[in-house]
């Protein structure tokens, strides 16, 4: 196929992406507000917990077996990848553009986290069913490649909630936390210029002034060990936060897995004659109500990046960079160096996918995430919008470039 040929095939699903996305916009205006900001929270939430789950699981149970596992094993390290070395570039966006404190996480986390669910379960299916795709029969095309979006937004959802979460947390704390010291320092100099008729008894308890053992001191080190094991605990625990980390949509890749790989359930469950192929049945048919979905919220999400203020210009200019230049260069450099070591077997579909991986704009989840912490709402919906206003453009020259890379 000419690139001509390959640049309209990679353009129309990348149209059709544009023309549901605008009409969620429109639908978000106030004039018309049938996608207003309460209705796309509702919405959301029913694709978060049922729609994206149910997608998920019914590609992985049809498509995964042992043998397809060797095949896909090196997709949670090619994701891998563009976490770390987005993380590397994002750090030196910060050092070039120095950005306020709270803004530093989410900086990083646009340039470290692509939309790896969303984007893929939109783009692939459209690109199977375009009459110049180079991946083969349509139906075969989409329920590999549906399968392995599905893995994607699996493994994304698992580093954005474990990785990004925490960076932006720790970022938008360090100025509460400045003020937490300030109120404690106060606190302390109010109680040490009070006096005390405990500061004025002896250094020693007279227990301790006879050599007689003090077990007041052993009861109060126990309870402060106590104490401090205890919340010890609660913070780390706070920290892992094992809800978001086991997300519906990666609760749904575990139960396609297991559908998939024990044989005595895939037999129950797959097939035209399975016995209880209703229920395999019925998550499809819900998760094909995922896609047109979330393309809707997406563009109403981003009515707010179009009237919000405006942040530092070089700050957004960068992650532009990162997201739409640097980072897909590198990625075709990792997929074909892992083509050449036999890391990777020769399957078109599967290296497009590898590749299209790298070349995403930021994850939607990072506005849920900035929400959480209030951190950055404004600013992150701004680099939402020109971020995704422009995938357009760069989405339509990198599918492009990697459909005729791996043809």
């Amino acid at each position: 196929m000419g690139l001509l040929d390959l640049f309209i095939t990679a353009s129309m699903p990348v149209l059709k992406v544009l023309l549901i996305t605008a009409l969620g916009l429109i639908l978000a205006l106030d004039r018309i507000d049938l996608l207003g900001q309460d209705a796309r929270k509702h919405l959301n939430n029913i694709v978060f917990f049922v729609l994206n789950p149910a997608l998920v699981s019914s590609n992985l149970a049809k498509t995964i077996t042992y043998e397809s596992l060797k095949k896909l094993w090196f997709m949670p390290f090619n994701i891998l990848f563009t976490f770390i070395v987005g993380s590397i570039l994002g750090w030196a966006v910060l050092q070039i553009t120095r950005p306020p404190q709270h803004l530093r996480g989410l900086v990083v986390g646009c340039c470290a986290a692509g939309n790896l669910g969303n984007m893929l379960l939109i783009i692939i299916p459209a690109v199977c069913k375009e009459k110049g795709s180079p991946f083969g029969d349509p139906g075969v095309c989409h329920t590999y490649g549906m399968s392995y979006a599905s893995l994607s937004m699996a493994v994304g959802a698992i580093y954005l909630w474990s990785y990004v979460y925490n960076i932006v947390r720790i970022s938008s704390s360090r100025s509460s936390k400045e003020v937490e010291i300030n109120d404690s320092s106060a606190s302390i100099s109010s109680r040490e210029g009070s006096i005390s008729t405990e500061s004025l008894l002896p250094a020693k308890a007279p227990t301790e002034q006879l050599g007689l053992p003090s077990t007041r001191f052993d009861h109060k080190t126990q309870a402060h060990l106590g104490t401090g094991l205890k919340q010890f605990m609660e913070n780390v625990s706070r920290k892992i936060n094992l809800k978001k980390l086991l997300a519906p949509s990666t609760t749904g890749a575990i139960a396609g897995f297991i559908v998939g790989l024990v044989p005595q359930i895939r037999k129950l469950m797959i097939g035209d004659i399975a016995p209880l192929r209703v229920i395999e049945n019925s998550a499809i048919l819900l998760g094909d109500g995922a896609i047109p979905l979330l393309t809707l919220i997406m563009g109403g999400n981003l009515l707010k990046g179009l009237t919000a203020s405006g942040i530092q210009k070089s700050l957004l200019l960068g992650i532009i960079v990162v997201r739409y230049i640097a980072l897909p260069l590198i990625g075709i450099v990792v997929v074909k160096g892992a083509i050449r070591l036999g890391l990777v077997q020769h399957d078109p579909l599967y290296q497009f996918v590898l590749l299209l991986q790298f070349a995403l704009p930021p994850a939607m989840n990072i506005g849920t995430i900035t929400q959480l912490f209030g951190a950055g709402e404004s600013e992150c919906s701004v680099i939402m919008f020109w971020a995704y206003a422009l995938a357009s453009i760069a989405l339509t020259l990198w599918t492009t470039f990697f459909m005729w890379l791996v043809s």
